[in-house]
C-alpha cells in the first residue's frame, strides 16, 4: 500500500470552468482523491462515468479519483482512454448521473485536469471547477488494494451517433489528411473510417502524452506546420485538412494551400448546413467572431445570438434561444442534437459533407466568406484594466457601443473590442475592418490607446 501525504491544496487550480494544473506538483494523486470526493459531495451522483486522454498522468489520477468517488458512495464505470466528447455522450445517452473528463485539454504535457458534468433532468449541465473550490478536503490518499474499475464500451453507440449527422452518400470521395496530434481523436476515427467515402491520410494517430511532434494546441506557434506540409506535398492533391487538440473537442479546417481557416468562417460552413435544414434557426456565436458571421446568418434565414467569449457562454446562448448549434473562435462547435455539448468529430463530419455538396475548393468557399480584414487578437499586459478600458470608452465615444463583453465599439467600416482577461492582468485586442488598410491604421491608433 502506497501513502500519500496531503499537502496543502493548490486551490489556483480550480478554473472558472474546469480544474487544471502542472502535475504531480499542483494536481496529484492525493488531490484527485480529494476532487473525486468533493465531486460526489457537491453533485450527489451516484453513477458517475469517467475516462481520459493520452497524458502519461492519466491513469494515475484515475485511480485516485475512482477511490475519491467511491469513497463517497458513488458508483464508477470506467469508459477508456478516449475524446471529451464521448464522455458527454456516455451521460447524455445512458444512465450516469455525472461525468468527469481527465484531461488538460490543449494545456502542454506536463499539465492535467478535469473538465466535470452532471445530469439534471436529462439535461447536461457543466461543473465548474470553481465551484469545487472551498468544498474539496485534503485527506491524506492511500491507494490500498489493487482497484478493478467496471469497464462500459461505448465505441458502436457513440459511433452511430456521431454518423447519423450526415448522409454519408452524399459525401464525395475526398482526400484528406488528418491530424491527431498524438491526442485520442485517432482512436474514433480508425472506428468510422471504413464507413467513410474518403481517403484519410493520418498523422500522429498514435496517442502519446508527451505529444513528440507538436503541441497538442493547433493553435500554437508551429503546431499546424506538420500537417500543411503534407498537404501541399500530396501530388495528387488533398482536398482539405482537419488537425484536432488534445482530447479532441476542438478541431480546424486547412484548406488545399495548406492554410489554416480562421475557425469563425468554419462556423458558418457549419451553420449553412443546419440552415438549410432547420430554416429560421439560432445559432450562436461569440463577441469576437466576424461581423460577416451574423450577416451571413441572417442572409441564409438563421437568428444570429451573440454571447460573451468561451464556450460555456456559447453553449448558454445556444441553450436559451433553442439554438440548432454554435461555435466560436477557439475551435469549439456545439449542436443541439450532442445534447447541446461540443464535438470535433460532429464538425468533421459536416464538413466533410457540406464541402462536398458545394463542389468548390475549400479556399473558394473562404474567401467568400470573409470579406472582411481580420486581425489577430493581440494580447496587452496592463497595470489597470477598467482604467484603460474607461479611456477607450470616453475615447471611441462617437462609435456605437455595447458592453457584453469589455468593450465593442461598431463604425460603418471597422469595428473592435477589448476585453480583460479574467485570469491575466491582460486586455486582449480585436479589430476588423473593410479593408486592410483600415485594419493598420485603427490598429495602430489603438495600440497607441491601450499602451499610452
Amino acid at each position: 500500500m502506497m501513502y500519500y501525504k496531503s499537502m496543502e491544496i493548490d486551490k489556483s487550480i480550480f478554473k472558472s470552468y474546469d480544474i487544471r494544473g502542472v502535475c504531480p506538483d499542483q494536481l496529484g494523486e492525493a488531490t484527485a482523491f480529494n476532487i473525486g470526493k468533493a465531486f460526489v459531495k457537491l453533485t450527489g451522483a451516484k453513477k458517475v462515468a469517467v475516462c481520459n486522454d493520452a497524458r502519461a498522468s492519466g491513469p494515475e489520477l484515475l485511480l485516485a479519483l475512482a477511490r475519491g468517488i467511491i469513497s463517497e458512495g458513488g458508483q464508477l464505470s470506467y469508459l477508456g482512454q478516449l475524446p471529451t466528447e464521448c464522455l458527454y455522450f456516455a451521460v447524455g445517452n445512458y444512465d450516469f448521473s455525472a461525468g468527469i473528463m481527465i484531461t488538460a485539454s490543449h494545456n502542454p504535457k506536463e499539465y492535467n485536469g478535469f473538465k466535470m458534468i452532471k445530469k439534471t433532468d436529462g439535461n447536461i449541465e457543466m461543473v465548474r471547477g470553481e465551484s469545487l473550490r472551498d468544498i474539496v478536503g485534503n485527506e491524506n490518499y492511500a491507494d490500498g488494494e489493487p482497484l478493478e474499475l467496471n469497464k462500459k464500451d461505448i465505441l458502436k453507440d457513440y459511433a452511430n451517433h456521431i454518423l447519423s449527422f450526415v448522409d454519408l452518400s452524399r459525401i464525395n470521395p475526398l482526400k484528406i489528411v488528418v491530424d491527431a496530434s498524438n491526442g485520442v481523436a485517432g482512436k474514433i476515427i480508425l472506428e468510422i473510417k471504413d464507413k467513410l467515402p474518403v481517403e484519410i491520410i493520418s498523422l500522429n494517430f498514435e496517442p502519446n502524452g508527451d505529444f513528440p511532434n507538436h503541441s497538442p494546441n493547433p493553435l500554437a506557434p508551429g503546431s499546424a506546420k506538420q500537417i500543411s506540409d503534407r498537404v501541399k506535398a500530396e501530388a495528387e492533391g488533398v482536398d482539405f485538412g482537419l488537425i484536432f487538440d488534445g482530447d479532441a473537442d476542438r478541431v480546424f479546417l486547412i484548406d488545399e494551400r495548406g492554410q489554416l481557416v480562421r475557425a469563425d468562417v468554419v462556423l458558418l460552413i457549419l451553420a449553412r448546413y443546419f440552415l438549410r435544414k432547420n430554416v429560421g434557426s439560432a445559432i450562436a456565436y461569440n463577441a469576437i467572431c466576424s461581423r460577416a458571421v451574423p450577416e451571413f446568418i441572417k442572409k441564409w434565414g438563421g437568428k444570429p445570438i451573440k454571447t460573451k467569449v468561451g464556450f460555456v457562454n456559447v453553449r448558454e446562448g445556444l441553450l436559451q434561444n433553442n439554438g440548432i448549434m454554435g461555435g466560436e473562435l477557439s475551435g469549439h462547435y456545439c449542436f443541439k442534437d450532442n445534447f447541446y455539448m461540443d464535438s470535433g468529430m460532429i464538425a468533421m463530419l459536416i464538413l466533410m459533407q457540406e464541402i462536398s455538396a458545394d463542389g468548390r475548393k475549400v479556399s473558394e468557399i473562404t474567401a467568400e466568406l470573409s470579406p472582411y480584414a481580420k486581425g489577430a487578437e493581440l494580447n496587452f499586459e496592463v497595470a489597470d484594466k477598467d482604467a484603460v478600458l474607461a479611456k477607450i470608452k470616453e475615447k471611441f465615444s462617437d462609435g456605437k457601443q455595447d458592453f457584453l463583453d469589455g468593450i465593442t465599439v461598431e463604425y460603418e467600416d471597422w469595428w473592435f473590442n477589448v476585453r480583460p482577461s479574467n485570469t491575466e492582468p491582460l486586455l486582449r485586442l480585436t479589430i476588423e475592418a473593410d479593408t486592410e488598410a483600415i485594419l493598420e491604421q485603427k490598429q495602430e491608433e489603438l495600440i497607441k490607446v491601450i499602451k499610452k
